[in-house]
């Protein structure tokens, strides 16, 4: 009853998060703000000014439906629902292996995770790839389990692949691992390598299919099925692609990533902290800091895990730990290390979690005799609370969000979001007071143009060649006025204080007084608000 009575709670207070306005930032930038764009103009729209609108959109198309009619709560609680079906295959698999009381307890461990709690009041997509993944690992081990007589769960296996797979290109690393090892654990199981091939390259084709829509549209488009991932080498196929008109040499950012590069220059970590990360993302995890996996997770599981493999029954704890090592390693290897990025490892994780704490408490029943009450007692108390610290982030974020005042209706939305979004004044005064025809150019302001009901552009993360460009256009008011209206605008939208940085980031310092004057002379600034301004090019 204590176990399910926590879950009510946790549902309770992510249902009256998702009743918020969105202000997420991938939602704002992308998730709904993509969608919108295609509802505004009566379809789909091509914006190849925002790479990651070439991404796999599977969620973000249920999206559309709310967005159509005006709701954007409603995206929020699709995403949530996909967490709780993921807890659900969780569930589901533990019930099975131990029993109701261990299913459900593995059921708040996923949850409640503080990771898992954050992305369920957002409109993002990473619940929908996990809940997809789980399903596509459990299906394939489901017709395994079976003697490989059912062909209906190995085919399940490859449709649920290749809906992760459109959801988000992350999914590619779990296809990648799940497609060598039906090959490889049929052939060991069977002996049969031909078939075993087979089987592996049904599943390939199969996955292949589901996610081909998106694949061919990047092909027809970009030249590159999966745009903007590998572009180099596509490009290097089909003989390169043309720079953005403002950029020129030098201007782009550079090739290359290096992820213990990066952790020793930026984070000034040693060979000893980067060897620890597999342990550390349970302990060390900040929200928005990307030095900290910009996520939280509990150290239960790394606490929890070691235990599911003591004892003579293993089942699929090492396909699950297999699993889990081989999506970390890659994810780590390819991009920062994010908790978002590895979350395909979580359900398996907590399988293992609440499979290990049985065993523990197994093998004091076994051992200790006497003391097994007061050593049962010290596991439970702390599980207890390890999970305590979830509801005490959940509670952190019911009063950072502050809801129950626009519930109640005592905060209006305009209010609520004025709060949340340090633009959405700045956003408001647009959407008042320009011209239907104004085209509005989003500088360091990452994107986020969710709000904005006109049109508008930006090119985030290219903004350094952009300033380089101000400065180079910069000896005289008319051809700098030439190259901001080169950027596609007619108006800016900009966040000052990261702009002004971004100046003396990237230009000598003894320019950036001239540069900034010039610049002044090429705007009319027609609103600030919370360090946001609006200009008109001149």
């Amino acid at each position: 009853m204590l176990i399910a009575g926590t879950l009510a709670l946790v549902f309770a207070a992510e249902a009256l998060l998702c009743l918020m306005p969105p202000v997420s930032r991938d939602a704002l930038i992308h998730h709904l703000a993509i969608p919108k764009l295609w509802i505004r103009h009566g379809g789909w729209f091509e914006t190849p000014w925002a790479e990651f609108s070439y991404f796999p959109m599977n969620v973000d198309l249920l999206y559309l439906v709310p967005l159509a009619f005006g709701n954007d709560v409603l995206p929020a609680f699709i995403h949530m629902l996909f967490g709780w079906a993921t807890g659900y295959l969780v569930y589901r698999y533990l019930r099975e292996q131990a029993g109701r009381t261990w299913a459900l307890l593995g059921l708040l461990v996923f949850a409640s995770t503080p990771m898992i709690v954050r992305l369920s009041i957002t409109a993002y997509v990473d619940l929908g790839m996990i809940f997809f993944t789980t399903a596509s690992v459990l299906a394939y081990l489901r017709w395994r389990d079976g003697g490989y007589k059912e062909a209906r769960w190995i085919s399940a296996s490859a449709v649920f692949m290749g809906l992760a797979a459109g959801t988000k290109y992350n999914a590619f690393i779990s296809w990648a691992f799940l497609n060598g090892a039906i090959v490889f654990l049929y052939a060991r199981d069977t002996g049969r390598q031909l078939q075993a091939l087979r089987w592996g390259t049904l599943f390939f084709l199969v996955t292949l299919a589901v996610v081909s829509p998106w694949l061919v549209k990047n092909l027809i488009l970009k030249g590159n099925p999966v745009y903007p991932l590998m572009d180099g080498l596509f490009t290097f196929i089909h003989g390169g692609r043309e720079p953005a008109a403002f950029l020129v040499a030098g201007d782009a950012p550079s090739g290359g990533f290096s992820f213990i590069r990066n952790r020793m220059l930026l984070y000034g970590e040693n060979a000893w902290q980067i060897l620890l990360l597999p342990l550390r993302i349970f302990y060390e995890g900040w929200d928005h800091s990307s030095q900290h996996f910009d996520g939280i997770l509990n150290p239960l599981y790394a606490v929890a895990i070691p235990f599911a493999f003591t004892g003579h029954r293993k089942g699929h704890r090492l396909f699950f730990l297999y699993l889990i090592a081989f999506v970390f390693t890659v994810s780590t290897l390819t991009a920062d290390l994010r908790i978002r990025y590895i979350l395909p490892i979580l359900p398996f994780a907590a399988i293992l979690a609440v499979l290990g704490i049985r065993n523990a408490l197994e093998w004091m029943g076994l051992r200790l005799n006497l003391a097994r009450r007061v050593a049962t007692g010290a596991v439970f108390t702390g599980v207890a609370l390890l999970l305590a610290m979830n509801l005490l982030y959940l509670g952190n974020l019911v009063a950072e969000v502050r809801p129950m005042p626009y519930i109640l209706g005592e905060e209006s939305r305009d209010g609520f979001l004025s709060r949340q979004v340090g633009s959405y004044q700045a956003v408001a005064y647009i959407n008042r007071h320009l011209p239907q025809d104004a085209v509005v150019y989003l500088l360091y302001m990452g994107g986020r143009g969710y709000y904005l009901d006109r049109e508008y552009l930006h090119h985030a993360w290219r903004e350094p060649g952009i300033v380089r460009g101000i400065r180079r256009a910069s000896s005289d008011t008319e051809t700098l006025s030439a190259y901001l209206k080169s950027l596609g605008g007619t108006h800016l939208l900009v966040q000052k204080d990261l702009l002004l940085k971004a100046l003396e980031d990237n230009i000598p310092r003894e320019e950036v007084g001239r540069v900034v004057g010039t610049l002044a002379q090429c705007l009319d600034k027609l609103h600030e608000s919370n360090g946001h301004a609006v200009y008109r090019i001149r």
